[in-house]
């Protein structure tokens, strides 16, 4: 299932994960680890049974034959296109939050004010997560904090330039605090997005989060405005 990369050319789950190879995988099949040569539908059945079975088990009670029953998918398909059960969490996972950033950098662009600039990200994140909260629930119970960065959305240049463009300009406006570096600006946005979303869905909360909206920006720009 391909997806616009932020720069509005087309993005799939190839540009999620290691550059293609070919090695031995298990049972004797071929390790590609090109997912962007599989078919459209093959690749949704298995973000979804990856998203299910994942989100509501933990990481080592899933085997690679729960996940291929579940997608209807040869266990050989998921050897020779990832090649691990880490590398097809995290690949389905760059494809699911590679929508989000999409967004995000959408709203990023073509408005000027850092304010409104972090609210509307704000606002997508939360809307995106209230829609798809086992996306939430799957990145932070499957994947050790330590190997976030092997999720390939986590390094995309464009999203990085794009939000540490916002901080940084906040700071040289004197509108953000600029006794820290950017990065810890970074860290604390989408930290608290993170905990609050994660808590949220924990405690099964009915209420939408995107109903709490405004105090939740308020909470959020109060740490990191100059004031």
């Amino acid at each position: 299932m391909a997806t616009r990369s932020p720069t509005g050319a087309k993005r799939t789950a190839a540009t999620l994960s290691p550059q293609a190879d070919q090695t031995a995988g298990q049972e004797g099949a071929v390790v590609t680890r090109n997912p962007a040569a599989l078919r459209a539908g093959t690749q949704a059945r298995l973000e979804n049974a990856v998203l299910q079975l994942f989100s509501t088990h933990d990481f080592h009670e899933v085997s690679l034959i729960d996940v291929a029953r579940a997608a209807n998918v040869s266990l050989q398909t998921i050897y020779k296109y990832f090649g691990s059960k880490e590398a097809l969490v995290y690949g389905m996972l760059d494809v699911m939050l590679g929508r989000l950033a999409e967004r995000m950098i959408d709203h990023l662009q073509g408005i000027d004010d850092v304010r409104e600039r972090l609210r509307k990200t704000l606002w997508v994140t939360l809307d995106y997560m209230d829609k798809h909260p086992a996306v939430m629930l799957l990145l932070f119970t499957a994947v050790p904090v330590s190997r976030h960065r092997n999720i390939g959305i986590y390094e995309s240049p464009e999203l990085m330039t794009a939000f540490l463009g916002v901080f940084k300009d906040g700071q040289s406006r004197g509108v953000l605090n600029n006794q820290v570096s950017s990065k810890i600006l970074l860290d604390i946005f989408m930290g608290i997005i993170g905990r609050v979303v994660l808590m949220h869905i924990v405690r099964k909360e009915r209420r939408l989060l995107i109903d709490q909206f405004d105090v939740l920006f308020n909470i959020i720009w109060r740490a990191m405005s100059a004031d």
